[in-house]
């Protein structure tokens, strides 16, 4: 059974009319321009429970499709430069499709996005073992992380744009991690085509966290892989890693190596230099410091579009779909190895066994807080 809302919306955004002649330049006035923001609520059964699937359209070209089952983005749909706008993340052709996702398309990752070495850590003397789902080591929460979670959703009040706040609780002892962890998750899509995401956890018991998003961008619509898009990413160093993607513990810098990104390149320029292909993470910050920074800009020449995106973790994992192995076909697109990307902000992959990194820990009384942010033009 299936259950559909349609709640609308208006904003008023004000842009600059501008004028050839200069001298006229001081008497332009503001054009008013009314947006209408648009919501779709549907309920869809999807392991064992009706998820929500909220549909938001910003009325100026972006539209965000989110599922309460897994904190899902299923669509992401952008203008281009001549304002088509297209859907630029890769996900299944329904919902029960999520309900393994292997790849982790579009989900909310956690209790601890990334590797932990073995599933081992300890906390005050104690010693935890977690789930070991990719290989010898624990990955993205576990056998049944977030990404396969059911979140209470719901729509939040917002003059200037669309919110909808997710709430999970993690009992104390789910996939070996200790502690009861309460979660929000906001989804905001804004008029000026920003997509703002922000994670919030408290604890009763000192534990471990490192939530993200897992979305796999492709900004040409599929149309072609993601070899020929430009990316930089704002970052002196990166975190080697050994054959298990386990980081060795060490921080090398970029220069001078196919890892440097700090200025703008073809992620197909050097990949062939990295075996396997990128699934490493950069180092935008050696420490937590809450700070709202700009980590990354991918571009694709064909279309236009550009994706910025900001963080206030210390670090953002570059995955370059390389696993993506030709066994899925979504809207008749086949999902080959570098369709898609991943830039994913995060505290570094097995922080809880590296005492030099940053700390993944939360205690009783604190807040986690990780902010982030996709702001979407064209040029």
């Amino acid at each position: 059974m299936e259950s559909k809302a349609k709640l609308l919306f208006s904003a008023l955004i004000m842009g600059l009319m501008c004028y050839c002649n200069p001298a006229k330049q001081s008497d332009s006035a503001m054009e008013k321009k009314e947006i209408k923001f648009e919501v779709k609520i549907k309920e869809v059964p999807v392991a064992g429970k009706n998820a929500k699937v909220f549909h938001l359209d910003n009325g100026n070209g972006m539209q965000v499709e989110i599922s309460s089952f897994g904190g899902l983005i299923t669509k992401l749909i952008v203008p281009d430069r001549e304002g088509v706008s297209e859907n630029i993340v890769l996900g299944y052709d329904n919902l029960e499709g999520y309900d393994s996702n292997d790849y982790y398309l579009g989900a909310a990752v956690g209790r601890y996005a990334n590797r932990i070495a073995k599933g081992k850590f300890e906390l005050d003397g104690t010693a935890y073992q977690l789930a070991t789902n990719d290989g010898n080591n624990h990955l993205h929460g576990g056998l049944l992380g977030f990404n396969r979670k059911h979140w209470d959703a719901e729509m939040v009040e917002s003059e200037n744009s669309m919110k909808v706040k997710m709430t999970y609780l993690s009992p104390d002892g789910e996939e070996g991690y200790p502690g009861n962890l309460t979660t929000t998750l906001t989804f905001e899509l804004t008029a000026d085509n920003k997509l703002l995401l922000e994670f919030e956890s408290e604890t009763d018991k000192p534990t471990i966290i490192n939530l993200t998003h897992h979305g796999y961008f492709n900004l040409s619509a599929m149309k072609e892989n993601i070899l020929g898009h430009e990316l930089v990413i704002n970052a002196p160093k990166y975190t080697p890693v050994n054959n298990e993607l386990i980081p060795t513990g060490e921080l090398v810098s970029v220069s001078n190596t196919a890892f440097d990104f700090n200025e703008a390149k073809k992620i197909g320029e050097r990949i062939d230099q990295i075996p396997g292909g990128y699934d490493h993470n950069y180092v935008i910050k050696e420490q937590h410091d809450g700070e709202l920074v700009k980590m990354a800009e991918l571009s694709h020449s064909g279309s236009g579009r550009v994706m910025e995106l900001y963080s206030d973790s210390p670090g953002v994992q570059f995955y370059s779909g390389n696993f993506l192995d030709g066994k899925l076909t979504t809207a008749g697109i086949t999902y080959s190895q570098y369709m898609g990307l991943c830039l994913e902000p995060q505290t570094f992959p097995n922080s809880p066994n590296e005492p030099d990194f940053p700390s993944a820990r939360l205690n009783p009384g604190e807040k986690y807080r990780h902010r982030i942010q996709y702001h979407f033009t064209t040029k």
